[in-house]
């Protein structure tokens, strides 16, 4: 970093520069544990039986070291290649109807919620509502260290069990809705777009119930005519601003498509995605009634909170899906 020229080759220094970032955020915390166990080790050996407060205080050391660990082991599960980038989510909607769309309005508040307590930025980027109520389909570009290596475990399809509100009989009912994860392209990442490929289409942004939510023609939707890759966005008013993002989600989509090509073992994972949204395809099960109860069924890690769970409290569920995924073959 301090060789002549380097700072002028701003390709060059921004990659080395994220790289030494990332060096940092796994070597640091580790030689902060072992120093740490050091002292308490050194501290152990000179205390006797007498020293009632100083062993109380080293057993409290002790305990947060131990917490410390946990979590360092559990950043090793973070290890794809493309664990510490953002993550662009989409969700949609099932089997269900105007039920459905009301999941998906849970789902993508959920995954907010999870989203800003760890700090993350989170913007939506397209979002259609459905006819009665709720959302049809959202995607939504979250971006903050390893997003993707936590939300990668989501992928999947999500059940819904509840008394339906919008049902007069108050009946119980069944909803379905998809969850798909892909990582966002990082910058030094060479994807070429002819524009002999590409269609361009500019709309109206639409707000809840089919009303405008902009006076221009804003939003953007971008087609890759030899895949057939869509990605659009309507959140900004600035119609520059929502094709840099458009661009920016399906360079991430085309990216994901050819790495799926070139690694059979992704497609494994990501064949959780490509099930029909129905019953007998879910990934996780979220019941209200007749009793409340998540349970992921690939992991088969399970929790009576459903309110903590829908306002964003996935780690453990994050968790367990990823150490049961480093144990399965």
């Amino acid at each position: 970093m301090s060789s002549p020229g380097f700072w002028q080759d701003t390709d060059n220094s921004t990659k080395v520069v994220r790289r030494l970032k990332g060096l940092r955020n796994i070597v640091e915390p580790w030689e902060s544990a072992v120093k740490k166990y050091r002292e308490l080790n050194d501290l152990a050996a000179i205390l006797n039986a007498q020293d009632g407060e100083l062993s109380r205080d080293l057993a409290s050391n002790i305990d947060e070291l131990s917490r410390d660990l946990e979590k360092l082991e559990f950043k090793t599960l973070l290890c794809e290649d493309s664990d510490s980038a953002g993550a662009i989510l989409s969700i949609n909607a099932g089997a269900g109807g105007t039920e459905s769309c009301d999941w998906v309005g849970m789902l993508l508040r959920m995954y907010t919620r999870f989203a800003q307590a760890r700090g993350y930025s989170v913007e939506v980027t397209d979002i259609l509502y459905g006819e009665e109520a709720g959302v049809k389909s959202a995607t939504l570009l979250i971006e903050g260290p390893y997003a993707y290596g936590y939300l990668r475990s989501e992928r999947g399809v999500h059940r819904l069990v509840r008394i339906s509100p919008f049902d007069a009989n108050k009946r119980r009912h069944t909803s379905f809705a998809s969850v798909d994860v892909i990582p966002e392209a990082k910058e030094d990442i060479d994807i070429k777009l002819e524009d002999k490929d590409l269609r361009i289409d500019v709309y109206r942004s639409k707000g809840a119930g089919g009303q405008s939510v902009n006076t221009t023609d804003s939003a953007v939707r971008i087609t890759h005519i030899p895949t057939g890759i869509v990605a659009q966005c309507q959140n900004e008013r600035s119609q520059h601003q929502n094709k840099e993002t458009a661009f920016k989600i399906l360079k991430a989509r085309i990216y994901e498509l050819e790495r799926q090509k070139k690694e059979e073992a992704l497609l494994k994972g990501y064949a959780g995605a490509k099930k029909k949204i129905e019953f007998g395809s879910q990934i996780r099960s979220y019941v209200m009634h007749p009793y409340n109860m998540v349970k992921d069924h690939r992991s088969d890690y399970e929790t009576g909170d459903v309110d903590k769970v829908m306002n964003g409290g996935l780690d453990e569920f994050i968790e367990a899906y990823l150490r049961y995924n480093k144990s399965t073959p």
